[in-house]
């Protein structure tokens, strides 16, 4: 999800004039709870993105910026596949199916 959250990124500086941080989170144990916690005090918001069910990797970010105390300074959303069954097809493909792309 890393390409796509910084196509995101810059497609929210270039047509909206947002400014945003993408944290590479490449593991979840351990989870960099001083990264996670460090770009939650710098924001307004936190948008967690995976390529799955969504939640798992939502609910450990959650989880985190809670126990630093953050919980009612910044909003948090989850991006990942709702609950439904899975498909079969390309990578690519299933990226646009599951409205996992930058544009979504």
């Amino acid at each position: 999800m890393v390409p796509e959250a910084m196509r995101a990124a810059w497609i929210l500086k270039e047509d909206y004039g947002i400014e945003t941080r993408v944290v590479n989170a490449h593991t979840v144990k351990p989870l960099d709870v001083e990264a996670v916690v460090a770009a939650a005090r710098d924001a307004d918001a936190v948008i967690t993105a995976e390529e799955h069910q969504v939640g798992g990797f939502g609910n450990l970010v959650a989880g985190a910026i809670c126990r630093a105390g953050l919980a009612g300074d910044v909003k948090l959303d989850m991006v990942g596949v709702e609950d439904r069954y899975g498909e079969s097809g390309a990578p690519w493909e299933l990226m646009k199916v599951f409205g996992l792309t930058a544009e979504r």
